[in-house]
């Protein structure tokens, strides 16, 4: 499958250009726009791998469109701009921009800046499921432990009893130990005697 690319740039003809550089490189432009608050929505529409956005365009500015596309992680986002100031850049990275570019731009700097881009975006996202995941482990193992010492307190089980007797309930119920747990603390599940 080719990447997938929203253009986002008010210059008509850089538009243009850019889309003939991609199409030649073997990426698919999905989409393209001038504005701002329009690509956010083209991403949202069309899922792309990649959005290029130019800093200043009507609307809704570059920065603010990488902002929402980056937190939402919609996308991995290039900025193309006429202005190299280092302020500017660093407002890029911090709106989430995870390339840089500046017009007049050559070929050959457009394709490895969206590798960039498109390698850091993958990599965050591998990251914010690691993460999710581990969050997703540590509120279970909450949860469990709490419903352990309910046990503890309510039956007279062992720890190790009361830890059992939820994964095998929850084996038996084919549930998870996490919703085991949470019928122990919300709704007074205990063991038959």
């Amino acid at each position: 499958m080719p990447t997938r690319v929203v253009i986002a740039e008010d210059e008509a003809i850089i538009r243009l250009d850019l889309r003939e550089i991609l199409e030649e490189e073997g990426y698919e432009v999905v989409a393209e726009t001038g504005r701002g608050d329009e690509a956010l929505e083209l991403v949202k529409q069309h899922s792309p791998d990649v959005v290029i956005l130019d800093i200043r365009m009507p609307g809704t500015d570059g920065l603010q469109a990488a902002k929402e596309i980056a937190g939402e992680r919609l996308a991995a986002v290039l900025m193309l701009t006429a202005f190299s100031q280092r302020d500017l850049i660093e407002q890029a990275r911090d709106a989430g921009a995870l390339a840089y570019l500046v017009k007049p731009f050559d070929r050959n700097d457009l394709v490895p800046q969206i590798e960039v881009a498109l390698g850091r975006h993958r990599e965050i996202v591998a990251l914010s499921k690691e993460v999710k995941g581990l969050e997703q482990q540590i509120e279970t193992r909450r949860t469990v432990d709490r419903a352990k010492g309910i046990l503890m307190d309510e039956c007279g089980l062992k720890e190790h009893e009361a830890f059992t007797w939820v994964q095998r309930t929850a084996m038996r119920d084919r549930r998870t130990m996490k919703e085991i747990a949470l019928q122990v603390i919300e709704n007074g599940l205990r063991p038959t005697p």
